[in-house]
């Protein structure tokens, strides 16, 4: 009995890791689309007047990182090309994080409707 259950427990722990390994990967894939995404977006004008910010967004570890790193590139963008058509670059590459956020971190609707 007890082998019987030590085989099952190794089975359901190689299952687990094998799909850890496939959401490590997917998360994975969707960091790095989103960082090129991000730095694609600020431009090398922008990332020449905000290195630091491309450095960030480089070197960020996490998703969580590139989250909190969007408000830096937006300034960024807006900086060169105004606060409307940052808006418009940010949205799209906000919508990429769909799914890979704690629920307290995803974006909600601005009650500003903008």
């Amino acid at each position: 009995m007890r082998m019987a259950s030590s085989n099952w427990i190794s089975g359901v722990q190689t299952l687990m890791g094998n799909m850890q390994a496939h959401v490590n990967t997917r998360e994975q894939t969707a960091l790095e689309d989103i960082r090129q995404a991000l730095l694609d977006c600020m431009g090398e004008v922008s990332a020449e007047k905000h290195p630091v910010v491309q450095l960030r967004v480089t070197h960020a570890h996490d998703l969580q990182d590139l989250w909190y790193l969007r408000a830096d590139v937006m300034v960024a963008i807006a900086s060169q090309d105004g606060e409307s058509i940052a808006r418009g670059k940010m949205l799209p590459i906000t919508d990429m994080f769909n799914g890979y956020l704690p629920k307290g971190l995803a974006s909600r609707p601005s009650p500003l409707g903008g």
